[in-house]
């Protein structure tokens, strides 16, 4: 179930707002694909640069820092591969944000919205292991705030294998999916958008792999009756007056 405006009932506007590139990729590939198919316009917004740490390979050693460029093309081709827009990168520190001021966080995000006008947002679940996913969680929060001349009607938390899963914060604090896309046409494309960030994907059995992205969408899917599907945690939904509900 998505959201739409009563002026243009084909389109609507959706932002990603994710700490790192290709999080926007493990946590709603599918959806932003069917989105984008449905005639919406799908923004993405990574708030950390996701290319100045050393990342944990899967023989528990340190990886060569990443290459920030590269990975700004990376993230650039895999919103292509989807059909959104390009993306826009904050610029934070990668897995720092936790030494960031909140409001200077909030204020690049809020400087989004006011740009972009979005009514939906996707962005991280509250209690992943990660501290930039939280962080960013708490921000878009923060600049989401239901305020009278804000119509942001839905925000919605997803998973990223390996921080989601990783998380031990006890029953408050794990992922508790309540709301299911059907990615059964658009899981192909995933797969795709994220062989455009080889350096961040694992050999199996690590969770960023192919295998297990493929593996979760379908655990996802039986969940809910289907064959492959993107679980979220339904933060806000607000019924404005001009919007609706439909199936897409």
């Amino acid at each position: 179930m998505d959201l739409d405006r009563t002026d243009n009932p084909q389109s609507q506007t959706v932002l990603v707002v994710a700490a790192h590139p290709d999080d926007e990729a493990l946590g709603c590939g599918g959806t932003i694909a069917r989105h984008v198919e449905c005639g919406d316009i799908v923004h993405i917004v990574f708030v950390a640069e996701g290319g100045n740490a050393a990342r944990m390979n899967a023989l528990n050693e340190f990886d060569k820092e990443i290459d920030q460029p590269n990975i700004q093309h990376a993230a650039t081709e895999a919103a292509g591969t989807l059909g959104a827009e390009p993306p826009k990168f904050l610029g934070f520190p990668d897995n720092r944000l936790d030494g960031v001021d909140l409001l200077d966080i909030v204020q690049s995000v809020e400087a989004i919205f006011k740009d972009i006008k979005p009514s939906i947002v996707y962005t991280h679940h509250r209690g992943d292991l990660n501290i930039d996913h939280r962080r960013t969680h708490e921000a878009v929060l923060t600049a989401c705030r239901p305020l009278p001349d804000v119509r942001i009607a839905a925000i919605y938390g997803f998973e990223v294998l390996s921080s989601t899963e990783w998380s031990l914060r006890g029953d408050s604090g794990q992922f508790a999916p309540n709301k299911f896309v059907d990615i059964t046409s658009q899981l192909d494309k995933k797969i795709s958008c994220l062989e455009c960030y080889n350096s961040e994907m694992r050999p199996f059995p690590h969770p960023r792999s192919r295998e297990a992205v493929q593996a979760l969408a379908t655990v996802r899917g039986t969940t809910a009756g289907l064959v492959a599907a993107e679980a979220f945690s339904v933060i806000r939904e607000i019924n404005y007056p001009g919007i609706w509900l439909k199936r897409c």
